[in-house]
């Protein structure tokens, strides 16, 4: 039997878990329930609606760019576990689901909040702490978190009829 030491599918899996994840938590709390932007909301303020429908058609492409995400991060988890080498490690895989949620939120963070400039996390205030607290901890703190988690399940090796998830 081959010992279970490559951890990388189950990191690639869960990194790609945790950013469509964290993308989907983005989108319900901040565009759908709290409503303090939506994706275009800094070039289309939601005043008119042409602008909402513009935004709302905008937010379902991210959504389903998020799904897209979640879906093949699912598919690579399957295929880790069909593998010998694969080892399961709840922390590794934890830690993946938040590296990828950190990079997500960093990524999204820069790109759209300060180099596109099309939408703030509180889009009445625009620019803001609440833009640069979203990059520290939902971005570095998070992405921090998971790097030791995944580093501190570096030698976990939980028996193969467990599950991957739970342990």
């Amino acid at each position: 039997m081959t010992e279970a030491t490559n951890r990388g599918p189950l990191v690639s899996a869960g990194t790609l878990i945790g950013a469509g994840l964290g993308g989907f938590l983005d989108g319900i709390v901040l565009h759908q329930i709290t409503q303090v932007h939506n994706l275009l909301s800094g070039k289309y303020p939601p005043t008119t609606l042409v602008n909402v429908e513009i935004n709302m058609f905008w937010d379902g492409l991210f959504h389903a760019l998020c799904w897209v995400m979640t879906a093949l991060g699912l598919a690579l988890l399957w295929r880790a576990g069909g593998r010998a080498d694969v080892p399961w490690s709840s922390r590794t895989f934890v830690g993946s689901l938040f590296l990828g949620w950190g990079v997500f939120n960093l990524v999204e963070g820069v790109v759209d909040h300060h180099v596109l400039k099309i939408h703030n996390v509180v889009q009445r205030l625009g620019e803001s702490a609440w833009d640069y607290g979203f990059l520290a901890v939902g971005g570095l703190g998070m992405i921090a978190i998971g790097w030791a988690l995944i580093r501190s399940g570096r030698n976990d090796a939980e028996p193969r009829g467990r599950s991957p998830v739970v342990g």
